[in-house]
C-alpha cells in the first residue's frame, strides 16, 4: 500500500483539481470534465478510475439529455 504524496505548494495554491476524459459518442468522442474537491491531479485521476462505472453513466446520461456547456460535459464531485 502506498501513502499518497502531500500536495505541493503549487497544488495548494491552485486548489481543487479537475480531470478530463472522453466517452464514445457514435463514431465521435465527447469531451468530459470532472471537477473534484481533491488537492492533486493524481488523487483526482485515482478517484475517476475508482468510480468509473458511475461517472461514465452520469456522463452518458448528461449526453443523452443534451447537457453540454461549451461543447463539453461538466460533472462535479459532491462532498
Amino acid at each position: 500500500m502506498r501513502i499518497a504524496a502531500k500536495p505541493t505548494e503549487q497544488e495548494i495554491i491552485e486548489g481543487p483539481q479537475a480531470v478530463s476524459f472522453q466517452i464514445a459518442n457514435g463514431t465521435a468522442r465527447q469531451r468530459c470534465v470532472l471537477q473534484t474537491e481533491l488537492p492533486t491531479k493524481a488523487l483526482a485521476q485515482k478517484f475517476l478510475l475508482a468510480n468509473w462505472p458511475v461517472i461514465e453513466k452520469m456522463a452518458r446520461d448528461a449526453l443523452a439529455a443534451g447537457n453540454l456547456e461549451d461543447g463539453e460535459i461538466k460533472l462535479v464531485m459532491a462532498a
